[in-house]
């Protein structure tokens, strides 16, 4: 999946270990995209290997607008912004505080 999202030219992406933090997912994927069609190219692009490869059926929010695509495959949630709207939620930094730093920076 991570290879996918680089192929993508996907930018700072991040990896956050849920494990023991939360039910909802075991990793969450934070990247972003330079443009709402960059966001979506990147989304469609992760949605095709997700299906290619047999991962299961994904939930797939957001990417009419490509503002924000948020892509939930159960064990993992990925979450690709615009630099902008990732900057205003900040998504990361709220699954990190307090941490000792549990997200990867790719």
């Amino acid at each position: 999946m991570i290879q996918s999202l680089e192929d993508s030219k996907c930018e700072d992406l991040v990896s956050i270990d849920l494990t023991g933090k939360s039910a909802i997912a075991d990793f969450m994927v934070v990247v972003s995209g330079r443009s709402n069609r960059h966001v979506m190219a990147i989304a469609d692009h992760l949605l095709r290997h997700i299906k290619e490869h047999g991962l299961g059926s994904a939930k797939v929010e957001g990417l009419q607008h490509g503002d924000w695509v948020l892509i939930d495959t159960g064990d993992i949630i990925v979450h690709i912004f615009r630099p902008e709207i990732r900057s205003f939620y900040n998504i990361e930094k709220m699954w990190t505080v307090g941490d000792g730093g549990d997200a990867t920076i790719h």
